[in-house]
């Protein structure tokens, strides 16, 4: 291979990593992103009124602005736009996820994940895609859970704890070993025999909360039912 073909390998290389590093494994960690991106518009927004309103303000009372007036206002414009716009999103770490907000972990955990993915090997990426689809199942559940219940420690410790650390320490062994057979099993089949545990893990409690909110639904129902059907039969003409 000559240089330049080793070259155009190792772009080529960067270039995929950098699209793995983006692409979402989960429709929450998308919503995250977005809902950020509108909180730093909003301000933007705002501190752009604030100038504008300030510059109407003393073009009435003081002095008309003029050319050079205008000028300044379209810099300070333009500093407001790249201030405001230069906070990015916060990239969780793996410490901050056990402490996240519950509403809020699924689409922590999809990001840290997603930040993780193009150094684990293909199958394990796989892995990692089938758990954005569990972690969005779970999600929803989580909006109304309360924090201090055992089922919340449990997904908390699951999602938070043990997937986060099984794949943090698989990133800690060398590169150069992670096919190596250690007690019978390489750390890459290792890893993609744990994912494949708490991918599992993760969709049947996402399943064992939906399936506690389908038992109060359905047990709504039987209570409107014998209330409406009892007061249909008391109204009943009597003969």
């Amino acid at each position: 291979m000559s240089e330049v073909d080793k070259v155009s390998a190792l772009g080529n290389a960067a270039i995929e990593r950098s699209r793995e590093r983006r692409r979402p494994i989960g429709t929450k960690s998308v919503a995250l992103r977005r809902q950020h991106l509108y909180k730093k518009l909003g301000r933007m927004l705002v501190a752009a009124g604030v100038v504008l309103l300030g510059a109407a303000v003393f073009g009435l009372l003081i002095q008309p602005l003029g050319f050079i007036g205008l000028l300044a206002l379209t810099v300070l414009l333009i500093g407001v736009a790249v201030l405001f716009g230069r906070s990015p999103f916060p990239e969780p770490r793996q410490a901050d996820l056990p402490k996240a907000d519950l509403k809020h972990l699924a689409g922590r955990t999809e990001i840290w994940l997603e930040a993780q993915r193009p150094a684990l090997p293909a199958p394990a990426r796989t892995l990692v895609d089938g758990i954005g689809v569990q972690l969005d199942l779970l999600a929803p559940q989580l909006q109304t859970l309360d924090a201090t219940s055992p089922a919340a420690a449990n997904i908390r410790k699951l999602v938070g704890e043990d997937l986060p650390e099984l794949v943090a320490g698989y990133q800690r062994i060398p590169a150069g070993l992670r096919t190596e057979a250690h007690a019978g099993r390489t750390p890459d089949e290792t890893l993609v025999g744990g994912l494949k545990m708490l991918e599992s893990e993760i969709g049947n409690a996402a399943r064992s909360l939906a399936a506690g909110e389908l038992d109060k639904l359905a047990t709504r129902e039987r209570y409107l039912q014998l209330k409406y059907q009892g007061i249909d039969g008391d109204d009943s003409p009597v003969s």
